[in-house]
């Protein structure tokens, strides 16, 4: 039986500002999925943080002509602004430019070494004569040798989602000077992944049947078209986390092997703050776990293909240099849930261009669940989607406002006014009004199906169709009308109505988590359906850096039907929703590019 579930969550570059496409790619998804778990009476742990080593960081501080460190910092701080005013429930956010960090990356390092699957070579690396230093991959650009795409990175190309050899990239071009690079020879440290390829292929092929048939095509696929190899785990840089040889100064980790043991090590920071080292185990060891992680499809391979095969290659011997009593093997992932990509206004988004939904500057001017609700209805779970300033519009005024804010305002308005503030007795319910309790009912196992599978988009619709119900069983018993003649028949009906509303609203918390809380507010509750978020500075020999935590203290919300009982004190309740002007559509639009 499932007791603890680790959400690990894409890491994003600190670099640039978020945008829509990588809010419903990766970062809400998580939410409303660890909002769930809560809700489920499961032992959640979310984790994620900044990724300040990577090359896209150092790449805008030259052309900033300041430092990696205040690049980082600056848009590291953002990111926690956006995700607490988004309501993104990390237990932590915390960041790989962290004492923890550097020591569990090097851990991992030597657990790697000490199983044999690290092996050093020399090999031929892009260089800038007139720079005078060795490129890392992000620093160099060209072609694409397999799909002709002319503005691949050396590592990776964008167009066709394959793992690249930098030295076969094709016209390749410094993205600092556009000048041509030559190859010269340097020592790195290779992971193994060739011998490690038989164990990931069994992993692989354990998930088929419920992993995304993305996700598969993207890992099992490649590997039986192409199979694996070497892959250097070290670069010549100086920003970024020491390899832990002797000899080897002037070299770092490799940031793509080193940030997805981020999930890891933001677990372990974790377990610390709170006062017990050892609680990350819950959450790596045992089948009693289950770990999904939340990512783009751009980032597929790193996380079902090479971080398993790190955390098989660790064995016993991570936990062993930790200091474990009882050493065991650390989890490999349970699924990883990768979503497509959305475009905006039927174009790719592109940072360069503004051709973008920012997402510090979108909550400027519209609520979070709006916001929240929109990217869930809208999300790429299968193929790509596109966000359509239109469309959002439509979906605010026509479902949020007029399927389920006026359904609970009016019903809760017209309670509050005929049986002074309390819910009514409804006497003995009539057939009519038990089938819609039962549908409601079914819907929390409904929904839990749809949600354990990570299909938000069906579980959110499933939602609003009972929500619809509802709507439709006041169309016909109308209490509106009955108050005039049989009041007993209008408390009856408005009983009925208000558990249905008070049970959709648990049903649709891990979506719109604002205007549930108020909602559960309106109907007399004093706990809160889920705890609070808060932004902590923490010390280490690093200096300080801040994070976002969670904290489940007060917290009451469950998964189960409603228990509204006659007499209950309802608070007089407000709208929750703002109705949108049609003038918003030509406003955002010309704000795009």
């Amino acid at each position: 039986m499932v007791e603890n579930v680790l959400v690990s969550v894409a890491w994003p570059y600190a670099n640039a500002e978020i945008h829509v496409g990588n809010l419903t790619g990766a970062y809400l998804p998580a939410d409303i999925f660890s909002r769930f778990q809560r809700l489920r009476g499961r032992k959640v742990l979310m984790v994620s943080g900044s990724d300040a080593h990577g090359t896209p960081i150092t790449v805008r501080a030259d052309a900033e002509n300041t430092t990696a460190l205040e690049v980082y910092q600056k848009f590291h701080n953002g990111f926690l602004e956006l995700f607490m005013g988004l309501g993104l429930t990390y237990d932590l956010f915390s960041s790989t430019h962290t004492i923890n960090h550097f020591d569990v990356s090097q851990k991992i390092f030597l657990a790697l070494k000490k199983n044999g699957y690290l092996y050093s070579d020399r090999e031929l690396q892009w260089y800038a004569p007139s720079q005078k230093r060795f490129l890392p991959d992000r620093y160099v650009e060209g072609t694409c040798y397999i799909c002709g795409y002319e503005n691949a990175r050396s590592d990776q190309c964008d167009k066709c989602g394959n793992l690249l050899d930098p030295a076969q990239l094709l016209n390749p071009r410094s993205k600092v000077d556009g000048s041509a690079p030559e190859l010269r020879e340097t020592e790195h440290t290779y992971l193994d992944l060739g011998k490690l390829q038989p164990a990931v292929v069994e992993f692989l092929k354990q998930r088929e049947g419920y992993w995304r048939p993305n996700v598969l095509r993207q890992s099992l696929g490649q590997i039986l078209a192409n199979n694996l190899h070497g892959r250097a785990i070290t670069r010549d840089l100086d920003w970024g986390i020491p390899v832990p040889l002797e000899g080897w100064d002037g070299k770092c980790l490799y940031v793509w092997f080193e940030a997805v043991i981020g999930y890891l090590s933001a677990s372990i920071e974790w377990s610390k703050l709170n006062g017990n080292p050892d609680a990350w185990l819950e959450w790596w060891h045992g089948p009693q776990s289950q770990s999904y992680y939340f990512i783009g499809k751009d980032n597929i391979p790193f996380h079902a293909v090479i971080w398993p095969a790190q955390l098989t290659g660790c064995g016993k011997a991570f936990d062993e240099l930790m200091g474990v009593t009882n050493p065991a093997p650390l989890n490999l992932p349970y699924d990883v849930p990768a979503n497509e990509f959305m475009n905006l206004e039927n174009q790719k988004i592109s940072g360069s261009r503004n051709w973008a939904v920012w997402g510090r500057d979108v909550l400027t001017r519209y609520d979070p669940d709006p916001l929240r609700y929109y990217l869930t209805v809208n999300m790429p779970e299968t193929k790509d989607t596109d966000w359509d300033w239109e469309d959002f519009f439509h979906r605010n005024n026509d479902e949020l406002v007029a399927t389920w804010g006026n359904l609970a305002n009016r019903v809760l308005s017209f309670t509050c006014r005929h049986w002074e503030n309390q819910v009514p007795d409804p006497g003995e319910l009539t057939g009519q009004d038990k089938d819609l309790l039962a549908e409601v009912e079914k819907g929390f196992e409904t929904i839990a199906v749809e949600m354990e599978g990570v299909h938000l988009r069906n579980a959110l619709a499933e939602g609003m169709r009972l929500a619809t119900e509802v709507n439709k069983y006041l169309d016909q018993t109308a209490p509106w009308m009955a108050i005039k003649t049989d009041k007993a028949a209008a408390a009856r009906s408005v009983f009925t109505a208000l558990k249905a509303i008070d049970s959709i609203k648990v049903l649709l918390a891990p979506f719109l988590p604002f205007t549930s809380e108020r909602l559960h507010g309106f109907f007399g509750y004093s706990q809160p359906l889920f705890g609070k978020q808060f932004i902590d500075t923490i010390e280490d020999e690093l200096g300080a850096h801040t994070a976002l935590r969670y904290d489940p203290d007060g917290a009451s919300g469950r998964w189960e039907i409603s228990t509204l009982e006659p007499g209950r004190k309802l608070v007089n309740p407000q709208p929750l929703f703002k109705k949108l002007d049609a003038s918003i559509i030509e406003e955002e639009r010309k704000r795009l590019g």
